[in-house]
């Protein structure tokens, strides 16, 4: 299995280092972009370079290499997860406007009918980010706003970015226990 992951300059870059992390655990190939606004947001927010994030990826491309084998629909993954995902990002993928390599590759898993998870962080949400989010679902791909849930009780913020990164890997049928289902045993 190979994965397309994306990191967008939006807060909450942490969920696409998890993602990356957990996929590496499990040994699924990652192609990784990383935005240049996303570059600066992992040292403001977690403390990481590029080169932690890097040895957590399969291979990594340049936003701006668009000779990259993933800028093709001849290029195999099982599709691809921007996450975070920011609205300008949102915005170029929903106008089909993909002069970068992180929309080049959305355009084409929504071309070659590939899952594209869509993992918005932002509030709050304006009509414009609503309608692209429509738009965007009603041409197959997945939005999954980085909402983590309380049900099951998390004790830590690394369990909230367990739960979106778990939701994520749920989109793409990878098993995990990042965080405990509604109706297992042990519910409160």
């Amino acid at each position: 299995m190979r994965i397309v992951v994306g990191i967008s300059g939006a807060s909450g870059v942490i969920y696409g280092v998890r993602f990356l992390h957990e996929l590496k655990q499990r040994s699924i190939e990652t192609d990784l972009i990383v935005t240049r606004t996303a570059e600066k947001l992992l040292t403001h927010e977690t403390g990481l370079g590029m080169k932690a994030v890097d040895e957590l990826a399969t291979r990594r491309f340049e936003v701006d290499d668009m000779f990259a084998p993933i800028a093709s629909g001849s290029y195999r993954t099982e599709g691809m997860a921007i996450i975070p995902c920011s609205m300008k990002t949102l915005a170029g993928i929903s106008a089909g406007y993909a002069d970068n390599l992180l929309l080049r590759a959305a355009m084409v898993s929504l071309k070659e009918h590939r899952r594209l998870v869509l993992v918005p962080r932002e509030a709050p949400l304006s009509q414009i980010d609503l309608e692209n989010m429509l738009k965007l679902s009603r041409v197959g791909a997945i939005i999954l706003p980085a909402m983590p849930a309380f049900y099951f009780g998390p004790k830590s913020i690394d369990d909230l970015v367990g739960y979106v990164v778990g939701k994520t890997m749920d989109a793409f049928g990878i098993e995990h226990s990042l965080f405990q289902r509604w109706g297992e045993a042990g519910q409160k």
